[in-house]
């Protein structure tokens, strides 16, 4: 990870349900705690803008997708296991390599 990096994250969700408002809670939580680079999560609300799920291919919800660095990772649910959600990110390779 260098400085100048930047992670972005969108979460699509479908209103405040309490599966959205924990995937929210989730990826804040595990990006300030590993990421030690820059990072952005937007919160995408298909209720407000329903063309972006067809765009974006999203078929369930919550979704984070994590748009940089590349490529794209999906991972589908509330985010409540943080070993799945590290690894998937391929957070978890970069926080391993840094404690060696």
């Amino acid at each position: 990870m260098t400085k100048d990096e930047k992670w972005e994250f969108w979460l699509y969700i479908a209103g405040q349900t309490p599966k959205s408002i924990l995937a929210l809670e989730n990826i804040t939580k595990y990006s300030a705690a590993y990421l030690k680079v820059k990072y952005i999560i937007e919160v995408i609300d298909l209720l407000k803008t329903p063309q972006m799920a067809e765009d974006d291919q999203i078929f369930a919800i919550p979704t984070l997708v994590r748009k940089a660095p590349k490529p794209f990772k999906k991972i589908i649910g509330d985010l409540s296991n943080k070993e799945k959600v590290l690894t998937g990110l391929n957070i978890r390779s970069i926080t391993a390599a840094d404690e060696i």
